[in-house]
């Protein structure tokens, strides 16, 4: 459980920091922070926190579904999607599951923790080709093991990469036909415009798409995310799920994020800015990393623990990848921020190295 970025409090406290000294690296969460108007709308339903929540979270997932133009029976909200991720091998019995790795690890654990003998095939991506999963190659995977899902997280976490659209409709087609459900975790898809396969999951009884709000919409300590389902699956994970796992707050913050176009615009208009400067200085640094098409990146470098520890001391924190399947203490994982913020990475970087 404690493989993951974003642990800022046990770091100041192994560290003996405050955490106004902290800054957080680690965890891909939009640098612009929570929107104003996010935030007046849970300032002003403060008092509502009183009641319990809307067990069936039903106005946010209206809004949901008109903004995706699916049916709002087929959307189930979660405690962030990481709570539907573990929800799915529970309802669905998953025996032998398929996941391209390197990826984010509680596809695993969740399989895993639902039937401890499942059996995971590993389809290991290479770094020669950026850790790109290429269709012909896991479609071979796929005929070859025979599962009864597969797990793909588009872009890919830690490696930012992205299955294009048209081709991740193929993958999913295939999997129809040899009744494979394909889960697509599209936790950073809203970094993508475009890209997402949401609107398919109607035509295809065999496609589940994950999408997170804590990520794009920096509300990462509310936990809210949701999936499109299809409609059979979407009524037994309704039954299934525990009640009141979204809570008053975070439903209030997701619809007023939905509304956010000024703000969606600007975060992609900056992510695109800061996300150039990163890669020059990295390039001046002489620091490989992987092009990414998110709001983080993964870096390769046989510095990559004298540069986490260096940069520790300094109240900075990154995310060290040897606990991914397929990297090793040469990776880090760093997360797009804010001018100042990236400027003052590079220069600390660059002590680190010298």
């Amino acid at each position: 459980m404690t493989n993951h970025g974003g642990d800022i409090y046990g770091f100041m406290v192994k560290r003996g920091l405050d955490q106004g000294s902290v800054i957080d690296f680690s965890a891909s969460v939009n640098p612009l922070g929570t929107s104003g108007n996010v935030v007046r709308e849970i300032k002003k339903n403060i008092k509502n926190i009183v009641h319990y929540p809307d067990i069936h979270a039903t106005r946010l997932t209206d809004k949901v579904a008109v903004a995706l133009g699916v049916k709002a029976k087929s959307i189930v909200c979660g405690n962030g999607s990481t709570e539907l991720i573990y929800l799915i091998p529970r309802l669905m019995g998953f025996r032998r599951v398929l996941i391209p790795q390197p990826t984010f690890s509680d596809y695993e654990r969740a399989c895993r923790i639902a039937c401890p003998e499942c059996t995971i095939t590993d389809y290991m991506l290479e770094l020669r080709k950026n850790f790109d999963i290429e269709p012909g190659d896991i479609l071979g995977k796929i005929l070859n093991t025979k599962p009864d899902a597969v797990f793909l997280c588009n872009p890919n976490n830690p490696t930012g990469r992205l299955i294009k659209r048209e081709a991740l409709l193929d993958i999913a087609a295939q999997t129809k036909k040899q009744r494979i459900y394909l889960v697509v975790d599209e936790s950073f898809i809203d970094f993508c415009p475009g890209e997402s396969v949401a609107g398919n999951v109607q035509k295809n009884p065999y496609l589940i798409v994950l999408r997170s709000m804590t990520k794009f919409y920096a509300l990462a300590g509310l936990r809210l995310g949701y999936g499109i389902f299809p409609l059979n699956i979407a009524g037994m994970l309704k039954e299934l799920k525990e009640p009141w796992s979204v809570n008053t707050l975070a439903q209030i913050a997701g619809m007023a994020a939905l509304g956010e176009d000024i703000y969606n615009e600007r975060t992609i208009k900056i992510i695109n800015k800061q996300k150039k400067a990163l890669e020059k200085g990295l390039q001046r640094l002489g620091i490989d990393y992987i092009p990414s098409h998110a709001n983080y990146y993964l870096l390769h470098t046989p510095k990559a623990g004298k540069i986490a520890e260096g940069l520790a001391q300094r109240g900075i924190v990154v995310r060290g990848c040897s606990n991914f399947k397929g990297l090793d203490h040469r990776y880090l994982r760093i997360a797009v921020k804010s001018q100042k913020e990236n400027e003052l990475l590079l220069k600390h970087m660059e002590e680190c190295i010298e």
